[in-house]
């Protein structure tokens, strides 16, 4: 990605949504993929709002996205560690499904307890959960059923309305995003959920 920001306008949207996600609200972002809403993934009550802003069933579990790969020993209980030289070799952003979740909100969590978390590049998303010192929940900015944005301009007036705060970066951009790859880690390998 390849867009110029100055330095004191991305500081100043990083700042903006930190408030607004350690006050538990939610924010309209982008990331390495599609925009998203978002959450402190350790918030229960932060991560029912977006499922009331999404009108989705509460059942359905979310991605989450951490900012290092070092990150995942404190969400994944008994990380397989082969899984970073995987990460290693991903050119394109790509979601795992770990079993397992540990220290994320119950809610945001699959019934079979996995988690799908995704590390991000994306120099906002990045940022922000350092700063954060925690994940951030990412669920596409549609209404539940209805198709995935493919740009800032695409996302719903409802969507807008509904988040506590939407971030003033990438907005024009008109390029159609697409959602990340889906793996399950399953002993050690990568099995293809979605490309």
């Amino acid at each position: 990605m390849h867009y110029r920001i100055p330095e004191e306008i991305f500081q100043h949207e990083v700042e903006q949504a930190l408030q607004v996600l350690r006050e538990g609200g939610t924010i309209l972002y982008p990331t390495d993929t599609v925009w998203g809403i978002g959450c402190d993934a350790t918030n229960e009550e932060a991560v029912e709002k977006i499922f009331s802003i999404k009108e989705r069933p509460a059942n359905r579990s979310c991605i989450i996205l951490l900012a290092d790969e070092r990150d995942l020993i404190q969400y994944v209980a008994a990380l397989d560690l082969s899984v970073f030289n995987y990460l290693d070799s991903l050119d394109s952003p790509t979601t795992i499904i770990f079993d397992d979740a540990v220290g994320i909100a119950e809610n945001a969590v699959a019934e079979d307890g996995s988690v799908a978390i995704r590390i991000v590049k994306e120099p906002f998303c990045k940022n922000l959960i350092k700063r954060l010192r925690k994940p951030l929940i990412s669920t596409s900015a549609n209404i539940s059923g209805a198709p995935t944005p493919a740009s800032f301009a695409d996302i719903s007036p409802e969507i807008k309305q509904r988040v506590d705060h939407i971030v003033r970066l990438r907005q024009d951009e008109n390029s159609s995003a697409k959602p990340s790859s889906i793996v399950r880690w399953n002993d050690g390998n990568p099995e293809l959920i979605r490309s």
